[in-house]
């Protein structure tokens, strides 16, 4: 029976377990060996405490050493480091980071939680680099904020554009600063495919945050003040937060003779064993398997690492208990907007040639009558022979946090698509529709499969167009003020059917709309009179994200104190309101058509005031309003809500 347990590192995997552990059994003994000063701290909340979101330090320290000590009657020996293992004998080195007393300690069971650290790669002028940091623990928390606090930076440089890139972006904009984002990939956000992060990137924009893609820093000079790209830019900052990804501790591990993974994490099998029956190992340090493919994987995620926890526990006093797999399930803030993501994307989907389907859909957060509703950009990847589903991502100001934790709920409980379609979810116009939008992903995903509709990709429209395929946007005519596909003829959907002798039916005919729903119906009217037909996924909304509007967009904007993005094209101090229009949660086309018959109503030098929730009208309302001669006296964003207020011409 095992007697004594050492867990090398605390935070979510190693405290996790000691507390299992005690709950288990009163009589093992536990120790717990942290080479830091705390055992257990939010480190997902460190950015949100730089930014000062969160004021109280201590709320970040879920369990001091004494206070965890004395619930769970743990040796807790933090501000220590174990320097080896020796296996055959079972007993590790200690060292005492305080006194430099160094000493052997006993094990019948091990556990390494050692986590990962972040990659520093080696920068020509790192070392001179004074104001370059990392972000991983409360110390490199507290330096961070220090520089902050007592040297008031008025630029800051970020590298990577990861959940720490991100999240720092967003707390170092809060405390006043100019932040520019550098990301060596051609998108910010790894976790979901490029479509879906074009929108971070144009909101990251709207926020004042300088994005620069397809480049990597080749230097500093200046002590750290200049920041040299690989392109030759120079970039002066004032501080530079280095967040380029993370690699395994795995020192201990690799000394010790334990297997690696090709990419350094320790294996370990199902019970989350190493290669050594009494060694385990759980967290960011570990290999795991990807859910979905199967395959091995490094996912560093807080949820796992608390589970793996709990089951190594388990293991050590004799259970059996499988860890399944990492989902991958994963969410975070980006300024106004959420991004999540669950399972597989379409990269990892095609580097490991698997067949898929995709679709988008854009539905509001909940009924759009009732206020504050705001569109959610939704993203399903299935297979279309099985209805399996791979993964899932989406962006939007509200309600993205539950549709996909229905989602990842739904992949390890073995749901098809067609099973989404028969959720019964809570409704009430406050929360939701009464077709939720997973209900309306799974019936797009489920008429895929029954072959009601085919559909083409954002990124093959341009190909099919420019060699003469025939695009009929199915829109009204004054939707496509606001921007179009070029090449593309409007037929709107309500006179489609007293236009089919002009339609072509020896070749196919592609159909587009606002967001996929109109195109879909209107692919319904032309397969039904013999026609073979596809329909452009997600609509203009998918592929105007991608590729941003072709109406001229020759509009002037700036960000304000808050960073959020401004138009004004004439400066007034007090506006006279003839008209207000209210489009927020409304669903194409009525916001545009509301507000094209409200402007025909005025009269000229009548002022309307519009109020929207749908954030592409910040693109695309300044450009057609310019186009049509009117003029954007104010903006301003209240929450989910901006209001425009606009004289006409």
């Amino acid at each position: 029976m095992t007697k004594k347990i050492i867990i090398v590192g605390g935070v979510a995997g190693g405290a996790t377990a000691a507390a299992r552990l005690r709950r288990i059994s009163e009589d093992v003994e536990i120790v717990l060996v942290e080479r830091g000063e705390h055992i257990s701290f939010a480190n997902c909340g460190l950015p949100y405490y730089i930014g000062e979101t969160i004021k109280d330090r201590s709320k970040l320290l879920v369990q001091t050493a004494k206070g965890m000590s004395d619930r769970f009657n743990l040796d807790i020996r933090n501000l220590s480091e174990v320097l080896s293992i020796d296996t055959e004998n079972k007993n590790v080195t200690i060292k005492n980071l305080q006194n430099g007393e160094v000493y052997e300690e006993s094990y019948d069971k091990l556990l390494l939680s050692p986590g990962a650290r972040p990659i520093v790669p080696p920068i020509p002028g790192l070392g001179e680099n004074i104001t370059l940091f990392t972000l991983r623990n409360i110390p490199d928390t507290d330096k961070i904020k220090n520089h902050v606090d007592h040297n008031n930076p008025k630029k800051a440089v970020i590298v990577g554009g990861g959940f720490i890139g991100i999240e720092m972006a967003e707390n170092l904009a809060d405390r006043g600063m100019e932040v520019t984002l550098i990301e060596m990939a051609n998108q910010i956000m790894a976790p979901i495919d490029y479509e879906m992060a074009a929108i971070l990137h144009a909101h990251l924009k709207e926020k004042g945050v300088q994005l620069i893609l397809e480049n990597g820093v080749q230097s500093f000079a200046d002590q750290g003040n200049k920041v040299i790209l690989s392109d030759g830019t120079e970039i002066q900052t004032d501080m530079t937060i280095l967040s380029i990804g993370v690699r395994p501790e795995n020192e201990l591990a690799k000394t010790a003779g334990l297997e690696l993974g090709e990419r350094g994490g320790i294996v370990v099998n199902e019970f989350l064993q190493t290669s050594n029956e009494d060694i385990y190992a759980v967290g960011d340090a570990v290999e795991v398997v990807d859910y979905i493919s199967g395959t091995k994987a490094m996912i560093p995620l807080a949820g796992p690492a608390n589970r793996q926890g709990r089951i190594a526990a388990n293991n050590m006093m004799g259970k059996k208990e499988k860890y399944q797999g990492t989902l991958g399930t994963s969410i975070a803030k980006v300024f106004d907007l959420t991004v999540a993501a669950t399972g597989n994307n379409e990269k990892t989907l095609k580097r490991l040639g698997v067949s898929y389907e995709v679709v988008h859909i854009h539905p509001s957060s909940h009924a759009g009558y009732y206020p504050g509703a705001a569109p959610i950009a939704l993203k399903l990847i299935f297979n279309k022979e099985t209805g399996k589903i791979f993964g899932a991502q989406a962006v939007g100001s509200d309600g993205v946090d539950k549709r996909m934790d229905v989602i990842a709920t739904a992949i390890k409980g073995g749901l098809t698509v067609e099973d989404l379609t028969n959720l019964e979810l809570s409704y009430a116009p406050p929360f939701s529709s009464a077709k939720d939008p997973v209900n309306m992903a799974g019936y797009v995903a489920t008429n895929i499969m029954e072959g009601e509709i085919e559909q083409i990709q954002w990124h093959e429209v341009d190909q099919i167009v420019s060699e003469g395929g025939l695009l009929i946007d199915v829109r009204e005519p004054v939707e496509r003020e606001f921007g179009f596909i070029e090449g593309s003829i409007n037929i709107s959907l309500n006179d489609l059917r007293n236009k089919l002798t002009e339609i072509p039916i020896d070749k196919t005919v592609y159909v587009s709309c606002q967001v996929g729903l109109r195109g879909y119906l209107a692919s319904r009217i032309l397969k039904n009179n013999g026609y073979h037909v596809k329909n452009v996924d997600g609509g203009w909304k998918t592929y105007s994200s991608v590729y941003g509007s072709n109406i001229n967009k020759n509009v002037e904007t700036k960000t304000n104190d808050l960073g959020e993005t401004e138009i004004v094209e004439e400066q007034t101090h007090e506006i006279k309101v003839d008209s207000v229009v209210d489009v927020s949660g409304l669903a194409c086309p009525m916001p545009i058509v509301k507000l094209k018959k409200g402007i025909d109503s005025l009269k000229s030098g009548q002022v309307i005031e519009l109020h929207v929730t749908d954030r592409g009208a910040l693109n695309d309302l300044p450009a057609w309003t310019k186009n049509a001669g009117h003029t954007i006296l104010n903006t301003e964003q209240d929450d989910k809500l901006i209001k425009f207020w606009i004289k006409k011409k």
